[in-house]
């Protein structure tokens, strides 16, 4: 086994789809052996890594690992909100993999803590100046869920603040969005921003605005949808989910002081990247009186690097050790 094999740290983005896996060397390297498994096909986060590792790493040990899990870790136990998996804790996975040390934390905290690797070309400009070198960041992603998340700098380095902003009220603002949102109260019982701001979200506001306009709809998927956007209702709808996007991320740089920018990540925007250029994601992200010039001057990206959340496990794993090289196997 090779040094570099020795010391490699496992990292994983675990959403309700989709399970990414990879290893790093240290926290400036970059991931490598990325495969992704899907979620459905493993009974839990133990078993998932333990696949990963047995088909594309069996010649590796890792000496540490940070695995991001899409749905909230509290307690002490960790839950993903659209997979159906049972719920867990860090220890019975690190015990599961026989790991000398083992994290689990939320996949938008670890994609807070990629920010600031960032480099420009992994970003597409939305909107806004310039951001001014360490303000506080954000980022909102809409994927199979919508998650949020904060990161503040301190004297002692980045901090975090994963939460579940995904489950706020939708901030529905013209009448067609306000009759969406009496849809998706009647249908769900409740009107969060997840239930539209998300692949399954897409595909509701299609199928709420053709009602509404007594038509009949097709059952479209969020893809199909984003592959048909000349089709007057697909159209609409993904002008929709980019003008209440915008209203989102803006509440989120009003409640979390974003000097620095929000982020937009998660797996529908990458695909819909000129349509979110050209609809009124910005104008809906400014326009909160009176403090459209507070707003104006938080700039908005798309990220487009291809496994962010990875970069920023490593990074928890850099974190949470007084010395990285401690963990390499002897």
């Amino acid at each position: 086994m090779s040094e570099a094999n020795r010391g490699a740290w496992l990292v994983a983005d675990v959403g309700g789809t989709n399970a990414r896996f990879a290893l790093v060397d240290g926290p400036d390297g970059d991931p490598y052996r990325v495969h992704c498994l899907p979620t459905r096909d493993h009974a839990g986060l133990a078993e998932a890594a333990a696949a990963y590792l047995g088909r594309h790493a069996p010649d590796v040990r890792p000496s540490a690992a940070c695995l991001a899990v899409a749905g909230p870790v509290t307690g002490g136990t960790f839950h993903l909100t659209n997979a159906g998996w049972p719920k867990g804790t860090p220890e019975e996975v690190r015990a599961h993999l026989g790991l000398p040390r083992l994290d689990v934390i939320n996949d938008f905290e670890a994609l807070a803590l990629a920010l600031p690797r960032l480099r420009e070309d992994d970003l597409i400009p939305i909107g806004g100046n310039r951001p001014p070198a360490g303000g506080t960041l954000a980022v909102v992603g809409p994927g199979t869920g919508l998650g949020v998340a904060g990161l503040v700098p301190t004297p002692s380095g980045w901090v975090p603040l994963p939460g579940e902003g995904g489950q706020v009220d939708v901030p529905a603002a013209t009448d067609r969005e306000i009759e969406v949102a009496r849809l998706l109260r009647a249908e769900c019982g409740s009107a969060t921003a997840e239930l539209l701001l998300s692949g399954g979200g897409l595909a509701r506001i299609h199928r709420y605005l053709a009602a509404i306009d007594g038509a009949a709809a097709e059952p479209l998927t969020a893809r199909q949808i984003s592959e048909r956007r000349d089709d007057p209702v697909c159209g609409e709808a993904l002008r929709m989910f980019c003008a209440l996007l915008g209203s989102l991320a803006g509440n989120v740089a009003l409640t979390l002081g974003t000097r620095g920018g929000v982020y937009l990540g998660g797996g529908i925007l990458p695909r819909i990247a000129d349509v979110l250029r050209d609809s009124a994601f910005r104008a809906r992200f400014e326009g909160k009186p009176p403090v459209e010039d507070y707003l104006r001057g938080i700039p908005t990206a798309l990220i487009v690097h291809p496994g962010p959340a990875l970069v920023g496990a490593a990074m928890r794993i850099a974190q949470s050790l007084p010395d990285p090289d401690s963990l390499e196997l002897a």
